[in-house]
């Protein structure tokens, strides 16, 4: 993968690092508080409802993000894809994980439509998330944002998750530091 972005960084492409994410009905519950004396009750329903949001982050803060209420398949890849191709101008290398419907028939078909004309594709080793920039921006998301919050609804996560995606666009230093974790550091020494 480093070849790939050193010749992308020769090339002037965009680099970007992405994933897809579920974010469910159910409260993440981080911390909480309760006058003294009494115990802290937070009201949750047992619910596998839930939105499928895919985001794609550069080094320099750039966050590019889509959710809808459907699992992701081959025909949503391509989607984000194509917002991806809107929204960014010039040559894309995209990093991701080897999720089958990254590399499936319709990504296939989308790359040889054309697609691959300004997106070159990258896929991360087998079982290395860590590798992945973006699963700090889904922790991020999950674990300071939207901790402690219980939605009644998916019109109510989605609503809040939209809130969630405008703060991080306007937190390009949250987006940077998910690259200098740790375990990320050297994905992008180039």
């Amino acid at each position: 993968m480093a070849h790939a972005q050193k010749k992308w960084l020769r090339e002037g492409r965009t680099i970007l690092f992405a994933d897809e994410a579920a974010v469910y009905l159910l409260p993440a519950l981080v911390r909480t508080w309760a006058p003294k004396g009494e115990r802290p009750v937070l009201r949750e329903w047992w619910s596998r409802d839930h939105l499928s949001a895919a985001a794609a982050i550069s080094e320099q803060g750039a966050f590019y993000f889509q959710s809808q209420r459907e699992a992701f398949d081959g025909e949503d890849v391509t989607a984000f894809l194509d917002y991806l191709l809107r929204e960014i101008p010039g040559p894309i290398g995209l990093v991701w994980d080897g999720a089958r419907i990254h590399h499936g028939e319709k990504v296939r078909e989308w790359l040889a439509n054309g697609g691959a004309e300004r997106i070159e594709l990258a896929i991360l080793p087998a079982y290395s998330p860590h590798l992945n920039p973006t699963e700090g921006v889904w922790s991020y998301l999950k674990e300071a944002l939207l901790a402690n919050i219980t939605c009644m609804n998916l019109s109510q996560l989605e609503h809040l998750l939209s809130w969630a995606q405008t703060q991080l666009r306007c937190s390009h230093d949250i987006i940077t530091g998910c690259f200098y974790q740790p375990d990320c550091s050297y994905v992008i020494s180039c």
